[in-house]
């Protein structure tokens, strides 16, 4: 009977690793942990509460720090790290999405107070301030999680989640006696967290994690502020314009053009029909000009239009009567944290947001946070990825720990929030609304610089009114709704957009507020074009481009309006201009490819 349930047990624990063993190895399970949590994961064994017990730190109120925990876990026995029983199944209380988090601390009136308690905080208050306060301070206690093996973006996104009172009583410590990792059990498709010791624990002894496990040194304080604070304010706030080798990090090298084998293109252009390649639908459908005629074949085009990433230019180059819609290393201007880096080549330009890479410019960006809050300034910052459209996992704070939690979340800029933009009132909306413009920026030569931007320019709308709170409504505070469910998009020509301009802002003329943009979009390209590469666009006579430029328009302090840029779009979407504008890529190609300038454009 023995020998039977041992075989038992040895298929079940062989079925267990068969699905999770790449999953305990890579988060650092030693394996004589293995054959007891999968007893414990089949039984639903929870029994830290056997081993452990939570205790309140009794500091008086006035000598507690903001940063130091309200409860420790301590342990009810000797416990040694090679014993194969002590790893222990951790529940979650709260697995959330930070925009829907405070919708379910409203909703939810047990999981408030048992967030706040665990918090510390004073639950007799206010729902309202209650849940501010909790995800104020929630940051030092909740982790996440992401699925990179997942196929759909959204689902690659961090997953946050708060540990239960158990696993949230363990407090940070850089030399930790145990470690927490998250562990998705894909038989019941739940994710715990488990508990086990790394050294020997003895009795009475608190409990230890390292929430900077596998941190870089140099990247540790900055990323463990929320429980370790320090003043930053000795680093420079404004960092240095970075070299060639973080320019060439995480791309695929490009190769440039051979410059002496190509023609210049009034030559290559003298066909009275050039044949189009084209990888965009609506240039299939769109572009309607006897001068042009698509073709499915890329040998016999004179013009390759790609949506993808075209990278071997020198090879292009073997083909010199064809023309790419991209440049070499034109991703200094699509690439957000590059953007910021290239613009800085400009002294003292009031066009370009206060801008930090969270990855390597994360103490000039404390420094400055820091200095801005001891002097009372406002602090509110808009955290986005380098590379995600859609608005996806962007934030909206002015809280440091929520920052500095989301470093490791993923390569993310941090730019200074526009916190009194220029608001356009739309009576269907009671009220001023958030709204940017989209110019199509059309960029010739950089050899020398010859650059367009399409007079007839696009607008997007928030459809609330605009306050400086509810961070995490994205219809007060996003002009993207393309991708909202339910969400109205308004549509708005730049006609009517000019009209109604005139009668909210007598004072700004439209012509005068156009102008400033155009010297900005200008300046941008002359910031792109003034360094080699890999550090500035190269040269190619072969390229032409077109890039949608978004812009917000911001109040200054003596009442002017100044435009800034908010980002730089490879390939952008043209369905609306095509709806708009009918002869939008017949105009488009004739100015980039047949040299034919028309009134559609205004040169920069």
């Amino acid at each position: 009977m023995g020998h039977i349930q041992d075989q038992q047990e040895s298929l079940e624990l062989d079925s267990f690793l068969e699905l999770h063993r790449y999953q305990l190895i890579s988060s650092g399970v030693p394996e004589h942990f293995w054959d007891s949590l999968n007893s414990k994961l089949i039984n639903k064994t929870f029994d830290a509460g056997s081993s452990f017990q939570i205790v309140r730190l009794e500091l008086e109120y006035e000598e507690r720090e903001i940063h130091e925990p309200h409860w420790a876990l301590q342990s009810l026995c000797f416990m040694e790290c090679d014993d194969s029983q002590h790893i222990y199944l951790i529940d979650h209380a709260w697995t959330y999405k930070i925009e829907h988090a405070k919708q379910q601390l409203f909703e939810h009136d047990g999981l408030r107070v048992r967030l706040g308690d665990m918090l510390g905080l004073d639950i007799n208050i206010s729902t309202e301030q209650l849940v501010d306060d909790i995800f104020n301070n929630m940051w030092k206690i909740n982790n996440y999680y992401s699925v990179s093996s997942a196929e759909n973006v959204e689902d690659r996104l961090p997953v946050w989640y708060v540990m239960d009172e158990v696993g949230s009583s363990v407090s940070h410590d850089g030399h930790p006696n145990c470690r927490i990792v998250p562990f998705f059990y894909i038989k019941d498709q739940i994710t715990y967290s488990l508990l086990f010791p790394i050294e020997d624990i003895q009795l009475e002894d608190l409990l230890y994690r390292d929430f900077g496990e596998g941190i870089a040194p140099e990247k540790r304080p900055t990323q463990l502020l929320p429980w370790s604070p320090k003043s930053f304010e000795d680093f420079d706030t404004n960092p240095p314009i970075p070299d060639e080798e973080y320019y060439l990090s995480g791309h695929v090298e490009e190769s440039l053009p051979d410059l002496k084998n190509l023609h210049n293109s009034s030559v290559r252009s003298g066909k009275d029909v050039l044949k189009v390649f084209s990888q965009y639908n609506l240039i299939k459908t769109h572009l309607t000009s006897n001068r042009f005629d698509v073709v499915e074949s890329r040998n016999e085009a004179d013009i390759l239009w790609y949506t993808q990433h075209f990278k071997d230019f020198q090879k292009l180059s073997d083909s010199p009567h064809q023309f790419i819609n991209q440049f070499p290393f034109e991703y200094v201007l699509t690439v957000k944290d590059l953007l910021s880096a290239t613009c800085r080549r400009k002294q003292n330009v009031n066009w370009l947001p206060i801008t930090y890479n969270l990855l390597s410019e994360a103490p000039n960006f404390i420094s400055c946070f820091q200095k801005r809050d001891r002097e009372g300034l406002e602090n509110y910052w808009i955290v986005k990825p380098y590379n995600l459209a859609r608005g996806l996992d962007i934030h909206i704070t002015n809280n440091l720990d929520y920052i500095c939690r989301l470093i490791p979340t993923g390569p993310k800029i941090v730019q200074k929030y526009i916190t009194n933009p220029v608001l356009f009132y739309r009576p269907e909306c009671n009220g001023k609304v958030k709204f940017d413009i989209r110019y199509v920026l059309l960029l010739k030569s950089v050899k020398p610089l010859q650059a367009y931007v399409y007079k007839k320019f696009f607008l997007r709308f928030s459809n609330q009114p605009f306050e400086l709170n509810d961070f995490e409504v994205y219809e007060k505070h996003f002009t993207v709704m393309n991708y909202t469910d339910g969400a109205q998009l308004k549509h708005m020509n730049c006609d009517t957009f000019k009209l109604k301009w005139k009668k909210q802002f007598p004072e700004n003329e439209w012509k005068g507020v156009e102008k400033s943009i155009l010297e900005m979009l200008r300046e941008i390209l002359e910031c792109a074009t003034m360094a080699n590469p890999p550090c500035g666009i190269a040269e190619s006579p072969q390229s032409r481009a077109l890039y949608a430029a978004d812009i917000m328009l911001e109040w200054t302090d003596d009442k002017k309006i100044q435009p800034k840029i908010l980002e730089i779009n490879f390939t952008p979407d043209c369905s609306r201009a095509c709806d708009y504008y009918p002869d939008f890529y017949n105009d488009i190609f004739s100015l980039l490819f047949l040299n034919v300038e028309s009134s559609s454009f205004l040169s920069l």
